[in-house]
């Protein structure tokens, strides 16, 4: 089940980036990754344009694994839980502080 949405903020549990924290820049339900802002950045080699004529690397995020990030709410992380309201419809909630969560 994805938890995580684009848009929100995250912290990283685990890896190489561990502690560090981001804000969700792309989710790809079918792998379970999330791109997140300035962690996990790769070198990839550009090849000469007429904007870039010298060709050359650039650096820029690379996937990381939805298991290795929580979702941070008021300040710290948190698993994500939900919970179904009265009038039937079902809402994400912090399970620290058990508050609704809005992107």
């Amino acid at each position: 089940m994805i938890t995580v949405r684009k848009g929100m903020q995250v912290k990283v549990i685990s890896g190489n980036h561990k502690g560090e924290t981001g804000k969700v820049l792309a989710v790809y339900p079918k792998t379970n990754r999330v791109i997140v802002q300035g962690v996990n950045f790769i070198k990839k080699a550009t090849r000469p344009t007429q904007e870039n004529p010298s060709g050359g690397f650039s650096e820029k995020e690379a996937a990381i694994h939805m298991s290795n990030v929580m979702v941070v709410h008021g300040g710290e992380a948190t698993r994500i839980g939900f919970k179904t309201l009265e009038d039937g419809k079902k809402v994400r909630v912090a399970n620290k502080t058990r508050q609704e969560i809005e992107i």
